[in-house]
């Protein structure tokens, strides 16, 4: 399984343009899955409108000494997608294992967005669509199927699980008004929420 080396990257990619941009609003989001199921190669499809087959397997959340640190950054993450490769059913039985850790570790009200990457190579497919959409079903989820490298359905899945995150923020503010800090600029921080604002919907 591989966790922690996806979010390092998703660090990296964005810390120069993070340091000169100002945001309304700042998320932290993961990406997780078995290892090889493209989730460097969808990041970078996202971010630079890159696509490498040369990217090596950045296999590290499985590893023991490692688990601490993999646990620790699911706390404050506003969102995740979920991934695993349609051509490999073993990562597609490993969905319900990874959501187990998402609502283990990370705050209630985190939005998933279930995802089959590859669905370009449509002749070794093994998980099929329905399935993929009756899994997510069951789970509460959304469902993409995308491909990394064809650039099909990447900046919608992006873009869908940021629009979820406001919707639950908005709805939050309706209901409650005081978690409005006010001012122009809100900045989420990786701190979970206490937990007497358990029932908080940000």
């Amino acid at each position: 399984m591989d966790l922690y080396g996806k979010m390092a990257n998703t660090q990296d990619v964005k810390q120069k343009e993070n340091s000169e941009q100002n945001f309304d609003f700042m998320f932290k989001l993961l990406i997780i899955g078995n290892s090889s199921v493209g989730k460097t190669s969808i990041l970078f499809r996202y971010a630079d409108d890159s696509f490498t087959s040369a990217f090596v397997s950045t296999d590290t959340a499985g590893q023991e000494r490692y688990r601490t640190i993999t646990t620790a950054y699911y706390r404050g993450a506003m969102g995740f997608i979920l991934m695993y490769d349609i051509t490999n059913e073993e990562s597609f039985a490993a969905v319900q294992d990874w959501s187990t850790q998402i609502k283990t570790y990370s705050w209630d009200n985190a939005q998933v967005i279930l995802v089959g990457n590859k669905c370009d190579m449509e002749e070794e497919r093994i998980v099929s669509v329905d399935s993929g959409r009756l899994l997510a079903e069951q789970l509460g989820f959304e469902f993409f199927e995308t491909s990394a490298k064809e650039n099909i359905n990447v900046k919608q899945t992006f873009e869908r699980l940021v629009d979820i995150i406001c919707d639950k923020m908005a709805d939050s503010l309706e209901t409650d008004p005081a978690v409005s800090t006010g001012t122009a600029t809100t900045r989420l921080t990786d701190n979970p929420a206490p937990p007497q604002q358990s029932e908080c919907n940000c």
